[in-house]
């Protein structure tokens, strides 16, 4: 019996990448980068639905709930580059399986998704090799995205980040967390 995982994340190259890796005998994979609607999603009957959480101008937030009520036996798995304690609490809440954060260590990603057919990690995951991310280090991660989408300008990106513009420049003056 042929198996369906689909992958919704408007980054085409990553897209292609999981295709790859992720291919297994047995497993068909159907990816999403365009936006599309819960209907379109509920449609492809999937085992396993991995969906980043901000696909273009949609959240992949709000396909949990509709998936979960829809497919109730379907693995639902958030992958996202914006992880924050709030969303993933909201993930978990509305249904969701797992909640990931990219970069993600791909053999976690394997058992995430596919369980226990795949050997265990040799070096399981733990805050030191950097599979997770503690909050410090989620926090600097996400003003250095808002900095780069506000090419480097301080006040833009404190005004986006609703801080005081001083707060923010001590913050950038400290190292990355480990």
């Amino acid at each position: 019996m042929i198996k369906k995982l689909v992958i919704v994340d408007d980054d085409p190259a990553l897209i292609n990448t999981l295709a790859r890796r992720l291919a297994k005998p047995g497993w068909q994979i159907q990816a999403f980068y365009q936006p599309l609607t819960e209907a379109e999603l509920i449609a492809e009957q999937a085992d396993i639905y991995l969906l980043d959480l901000r696909f273009g101008q949609q959240s992949g937030l709000s396909f949990i709930a509709p998936l979960r009520m829809a497919l109730s036996h379907s693995r639902i798995i958030v992958l996202t580059g914006y992880a924050s304690i709030n969303t993933a609490v909201l993930a978990v809440k509305q249904g969701a399986d797992d909640y990931l954060t990219k970069p993600v260590d791909f053999q976690l990603l394997q058992q995430t998704l596919f369980g226990d057919n795949l050997a265990v990690p040799e070096h399981p995951p733990t805050p030191s090799n950097s599979v997770f991310l503690s909050p410090e280090q989620l926090e600097w991660e996400h003003i250095q995205r808002v900095l780069a989408k506000h090419d480097g300008n301080i006040s833009q990106t404190a005004k986006s980040l609703g801080m005081h513009r001083r707060t923010l420049q001590r913050k950038l003056l400290k190292h990355r967390p480990t």
